[in-house]
């Protein structure tokens, strides 16, 4: 569950967007450039069934859709926001990767005689 939600950038959009107040799916497709109307359906229907999201459709003419955080999906959001904070703590201390000393080769015939 944890590969399919993290290793796709439209799910992780989606979540952030339900996370900010967009609650909609015409909302969610707006605020996400690029994210088709089928993709979102796909991923929308893959976090409810992983249970990170609700759906709830309100009794409405035109019928109203809303999808919002579940506990589990709350708490699944933390442990994004721990990785991001780790990756931004990463990328900050730019740590040198050392290389490998260069090994002289007897081939090159540029030795100091």
């Amino acid at each position: 569950m944890v590969e399919d939600v993290v290793g796709c950038k439209w799910s992780l959009g989606v979540l952030a967007a339900v996370r900010n107040g967009v609650r909609r799916p015409g909302a969610i497709e707006r605020s996400l450039p690029g994210l088709t109307t089928k993709v979102l359906n796909e991923r929308l229907r893959k976090l409810v069934r992983f249970g990170l999201l609700e759906r709830e459709v309100y009794p409405e003419t035109p019928p109203r859709v809303e999808y919002r955080l579940t506990p589990f999906g709350a708490r699944f959001a933390e442990v994004l926001d721990g990785i991001e904070r780790l990756d931004r703590e990463l990328t900050a201390q730019e740590v040198p990767r050392s290389r490998p000393p260069a090994t002289r080769s007897g081939t090159s015939g540029n030795r100091g005689s």
